[in-house]
């Protein structure tokens, strides 16, 4: 690696997932604290971070363009002072390290997942004073790229789980939890900072506490979180389905600040599917959880992701996928088609359906989920809702209620009043009055109460 010496103005790139966008916040709250300046502009910085996603086929050619993006900017701007040194971390950089130093030598610099140290080291011109303490993001030093009325928070990192298409434990390591005080801590500087909702991630939400207490403890994090003044809603992304912790649910039904909004991957219908995915469950099951799920949280939105095409993925068991997705009756449903991945216990199998094959089959999956949407949605007209404002356009509110995740899901279109203005960041009961066309970015109209 080039040396490198102290750089005035830094950009920070990031890609892929919001576990991604937090790693990048928190590296942005200590580059500040050693004096440098962020810019948002890659053209207007001397060093460019770029902080990659290497999840999937499509994520990783999105990192590769933003890295060769960078590089440009370098070149182009040799000799002028702007972009002098480019350097390139996250899950790509971890996976494919060697083979990206030879492929893009003008990179100065590359970086895996757990080396922010090595980051602030270079970027600090190597002087010790300032080790890396993943603790200072805590006392406010973690710089919030969402807008300031939600953000999101990581409750741990790496996953135990050995599903057999997924490479995040080959990047992301094995399951470690953040300590409770911790996470309460962190959810009172992101509240002081006017966060009024806090969005909970990690690669299982369901998993976390069972390496610091020996027992699955989101219930009791939850307990903690919701007496924190200022947060007024608390969102829960990714749960995994198998021997999810029933606890959990009484905490939800009971907690006001809980949204009834879960996020759960089932990735699959099929047993046999399911089996060969090492998903550590059956349809009967998932069905079961799902059931419990919705007689103890009645009116809950369910959110989860499915994946077509995967090697052993039969016709029988994606008609049976395609039932699944009609009885169930989702709430939110995302499709990925399935990428075959190095190092993980499906590459073997290789990839013998085609990408057009995985394609027909995941606008199968939305074309049923589009009339459940519509179903669902023409259930909800005339109905109140409290919707959290997001921004304001063409005279109209736009928003999202407790079936809305940031960024993932719909919004819901408000009529401005001409005797009341709402402020981006603040709540409003609405009612919902009529169905968006479908050609829309929001799926709902609805006027103030």
């Amino acid at each position: 690696m080039k040396p490198l010496t102290l750089a005035g103005t830094v950009s920070v790139v990031t890609l892929g997932c919001e576990k991604n966008t937090v790693d990048s916040e928190v590296l942005m709250g200590h580059l500040r604290r050693r004096g440098l300046t962020l810019v948002a502009d890659p053209e207007d910085a001397e060093t460019i971070i770029v902080n990659t996603c290497g999840f999937i086929d499509h994520a990783k050619k999105e990192s590769i363009d933003a890295i060769l993006e960078a590089t440009e900017l370098k070149r182009a701007a040799a000799g002028d002072g702007r972009v002098t040194r480019v350097l390139v971390a996250g899950c790509l950089s971890e996976r494919y390290r060697s083979d990206l130093e030879v492929e893009i030598p003008e990179v100065d610099g590359f970086f895996g997942t757990q080396d922010f140290e090595r980051i602030l080291s270079v970027m600090s011109g190597g002087r010790s004073s300032d080790a890396f303490d993943p603790k200072l993001d805590l006392v406010g030093e973690r710089v919030i790229t969402t807008p300031r009325h939600y953000a999101y928070m990581k409750i741990s990192e790496g996953c135990d789980h050995p599903c057999s298409f997924c490479a995040i434990p080959i990047m992301r390591g094995g399951h470690r939890s953040r300590p409770i005080e911790e996470l309460e801590f962190e959810a009172m500087m992101l509240a002081s900072n006017g966060a009024k909702e806090i969005v909970l991630i990690a690669q299982d939400l369901t998993y976390y506490g069972l390496d610091n207490y020996g027992t699955r403890s989101l219930s009791k994090l939850l307990e903690r979180l919701c007496r924190v003044n200022g947060v007024e809603w608390i969102r829960l992304m990714y749960a995994y389905p198998a021997q999810f912790p029933l606890d959990v649910l009484d905490v939800m039904a009971g907690e006001e600040k809980i949204v009834k909004y879960l996020d759960m991957p089932v990735q699959h219908a099929s047993t046999s599917v399911l089996k060969h995915m090492r998903r550590g469950i059956t349809r009967r099951a998932t069905e079961d959880i799902v059931g419990q799920i919705r007689e103890r949280i009645p009116g809950i939105a369910l959110r989860t992701t499915l994946i077509t095409g995967f090697p052993t993925e039969s016709e029988h068991d994606f008609e049976e996928l395609e039932q699944f997705v009609s009885e169930m009756q989702f709430d939110r449903l995302g499709v990925f088609t399935y990428s075959q991945e190095e190092g993980t216990t499906a590459y073997p199998l290789g990839d013998p359906i085609s990408a057009e094959e995985k394609f027909q089959r995941q606008r199968r999956l939305y074309e049923i989920q589009a009339e459940v949407s519509e179903e669902k949605n023409l259930e909800r007209v005339g109905s109140t809702e409290r919707v959290l404002i997001e921004r304001v356009e063409d005279g109209y509110y736009f928003g999202r209620s407790r079936f809305d995740a940031p960024e993932v899901d719909e919004q819901i279109r408000i009529a401005a009043s001409d005797d009341r203005a709402i402020s981006i960041g603040e709540f409003a009961q609405v009612q919902i009055t009529s169905v968006a066309d479908v050609e829309a970015e929001y799926e709902l109209d609805a006027v103030l109460l």
